[in-house]
């Protein structure tokens, strides 16, 4: 695997940075709610020495009634300088988490302008399973300076996605299983319809990663793209059910240098949840 600071790094990469200054390792595992797991516990009992905890559902906004929609310029500000985040570091997120969540964190700096930020290739799994230092201790924070340039064009709302839909000049990409993209199975989140955006093309968010929980090399992610018939010369919107998962497919497409995406935060639980959207079933 090829180091990139912006994109996605080893595990090998960050054992040799893991005390530089300006380095700062975040900790963003998420899980589903059926799991039972909680993520901050997890957090407190072991993490990568220094790292701080992001937690995806308060860093969020609540003016939505939708679950963990990107936070407001100004919540991420205030969260990221308590956690002593800030201008001139090189960030570092990982999870410990099923459903990959540290693309989610990835996302929403590159939301905020930042773009000196890269995922752990193979999370905390993987470092551990290595043998590689670990603590419990809290990290000591101190209040760091940050500046946010909040990129619009990287997020979309249902209204975006439906004109998207309709004139079909965008790829829309759900991560989802495929079940749950052809309707076959009822959505988590009660109340929801079952099926998908008209249009979108399905790319389970498990065939990006190998059987070790690390990211394909870009030609094999390449390739998962187009058998999934994304065709890569038109812009890119991504989705999948409240947002998480399809981070990782928007972190794929950087991968292999596809600069023209954005993620459609409200994913399946707004489009689902209106009953005057149209929605597609089976494959097609």
């Amino acid at each position: 695997m090829q180091d990139d600071p912006k994109t996605l790094v080893s595990t090998e990469w960050l054992a040799r940075h893991l005390n530089d200054p300006d380095l700062r390792v975040i900790d963003a595992s998420w899980h589903m709610p059926a799991t039972g797991r909680d993520a901050r516990a997890e957090y407190d009992e072991a993490h990568i020495p220094a790292a701080r905890f992001f937690d995806i559902e308060a860093i969020s906004d609540k003016r939505s009634t939708l679950p963990h929609m990107a936070p407001p310029v100004e919540m991420f500000i205030s969260r990221m300088r308590a956690m002593g985040v800030g201008d001139g570091h090189q960030v570092v997120v990982y999870d410990n988490s099923d459903v990959r969540s540290a693309a989610r964190v990835w996302w929403t700096f590159r939301l905020m302008g930042k773009t000196d930020v890269a995922v752990l290739d193979g999370g905390f799994a993987k470092w551990q399973a290595e043998g590689r230092p670990i603590e419990d201790m809290p990290p000591v924070l101190r209040d760091r300076h940050i500046t946010v340039q909040r990129q619009a064009g990287l997020v979309r709302d249902v209204t975006q996605v439906a004109a998207a839909s309709k004139l079909g000049d965008h790829e829309i990409i759900d991560a989802r299983a495929p079940e749950r993209f052809r309707g076959e199975a009822d959505e988590p989140r009660p109340g929801l319809r079952a099926g998908h955006i008209p249009g979108a093309k399905n790319l389970p968010f498990g065939r990006l990663l190998n059987k070790n929980g690390t990211m394909k090399d870009p030609e094999a992610l390449r390739a998962e793209f187009e058998a999934a018939g994304v065709d890569l010369s038109k812009p890119a919107i991504t989705s999948c059910g409240s947002g998480v998962t399809a981070a990782i497919l928007s972190l794929a497409l950087e991968r292999i240098g596809h600069r023209n995406h954005s993620l459609y935060d409200g994913s399946w639980t707004e489009w689902g949840s209106f009953s005057d959207l149209e929605i597609a079933t089976g494959d097609a």
